[in-house]
């Protein structure tokens, strides 16, 4: 691998490579390692299993310290691929409070933000995406000959 991010690059065993890929990699392929697996309610609903963050998302903590808990995504930090949680925090020592920045590896989207009218236009596009191709001339003809 060279220097610089390689999109040709297809994998490694080597973990350097794997966090090389990760660091170099511009900011439209860093926002694929911002993604979330999906309630079971949710995987209904969108038909995917995982989903990519976004503010205002009601999460659930499935690893780690603060598991089980739950909290609307406050930020997403999509160069260092990590999320913070509100109500997710840890006491400093001088007694104030910061942010704890939570993988999103290791939380599940419970629902999803009300406002987002761009998400919901995405499941919608996809839908009638497949419609258009089933549609198509050609595509009827090869399931009838099957």
């Amino acid at each position: 691998m060279k220097k610089q991010f390689s999109a040709k690059w297809k994998g490694s065993r080597q973990p350097r490579k794997k966090r090389k890929y990760v660091a170099k990699a511009p900011l439209h392929i860093k926002k694929k390692f911002v993604r979330a697996n999906l309630s079971k309610e949710l995987r209904t609903k969108y038909k995917k299993r995982n989903m990519g963050l976004r503010k205002g998302d009601r999460v659930k903590i499935m690893r780690g310290e603060h598991k089980k808990k739950e909290g609307k995504v406050t930020n997403v930090l999509t160069k260092i691929g990590k999320i913070t949680i509100e109500g997710i925090q840890i006491k400093k020592r001088d007694g104030s409070k910061a942010d704890i920045k939570v993988d999103p590896s290791n939380v599940q989207i419970i629902e999803t933000d009300a406002n987002d009218k761009d998400r919901d236009k995405i499941k919608h596009d996809k839908k009638e995406e497949i419609k258009e191709k089933m549609n198509r001339p050609g595509v009827a003809d090869l399931e009838k000959k099957k």
